[in-house]
């Protein structure tokens, strides 16, 4: 069975490059058209951008800091202008920043971390709502991490509790607005190779040694997760709401 997205509108944040590109491209493929954002990969952004117009759909690459909350209004604004509504946000933007034990971690790098992954997601959510509850097929996506089930590697202590603040927040929201039909999942990735957070943060005999212990017997890829997106952001996911899709080839379970 194929998904059909024709006419639906997104918004996809961080998809200059790695996860959030990926969930962008596919879906534009399914047939919706899809603003991307980016803070600094402009050429990446462009690319998709490029890539979601030659496959006919339209498109739009937005720059923005979204850890400022006037940025992130002006995004969604730009979004829901471009778009004429919105039907499907992905709050995908985040980051590690940096790997430190939390004797090591100062105050500004707690704050910048919990603000590229927790008050990024919150600044722009909260400003799609109204767009989103006028729409007849509603979707939030968000971002997890399998970090936020086990604490995630050696010096990752913020990011991990970033992240399981975005699994309390989707949770939260899916039961706040089920009354707008609007739908608030999280995926929740485990080890997805080829990409720039492992290729700066996990060295390469680490990354070795993780991929040996997946039952699967491999990395996770960026189309593993815009796959379970597309599932979330289409029809077929109607009937769920608050829940948190993990996608680490058995590595880890609930």
């Amino acid at each position: 069975m194929s998904i059909d997205l024709t006419g639906r509108r997104a918004l996809v944040t961080g998809a200059g490059a790695g996860i959030g590109a990926a969930i962008a491209i596919a879906l534009a493929k399914a047939g919706a058209d899809v603003v991307v954002h980016y803070a600094h990969s402009e050429a990446g952004a462009n690319s998709v951008k490029q890539q979601i117009e030659a496959g006919g759909r339209r498109s739009l690459a937005v720059q923005a800091d979204l850890t400022d909350s006037a940025q992130a209004t002006k995004l969604v604004d730009a979004a829901v202008e471009f778009l004429g509504g919105l039907d499907i946000l992905v709050n995908n933007a985040g980051h590690l920043v940096g790997r430190a034990t939390i004797t090591e971690t100062t105050d500004e790098r707690w704050n910048e971390v919990m603000d590229v992954n927790i008050a990024s997601t919150f600044f722009t959510t909260r400003q799609a709502l109204p767009a989103l509850a006028e729409s007849e097929h509603g979707r939030i996506i968000t971002m997890a991490s399998l970090a936020a089930e086990n604490g995630g590697g050696a010096g990752s202590v913020v990011y991990a509790t970033s992240k399981a603040a975005v699994v309390g927040f989707t949770r939260a929201l899916a039961k706040e607005i089920a009354s707008k039909k609007i739908t608030v999942n999280a995926v929740a990735p485990g080890f997805i190779g080829e990409t720039a957070f492992h290729e700066t943060f996990t060295p390469g005999e680490a990354q070795k040694n993780i991929v040996a212990g997946i039952p699967l017997g491999r990395a996770g890829t960026a189309g593993d997760v815009a796959d379970v997106a597309l599932f979330l952001a289409s029809d077929l996911s109607s009937y769920v709401t608050g829940q948190v899709v993990d996608i680490n080839g058995g590595l880890n379970f609930r």
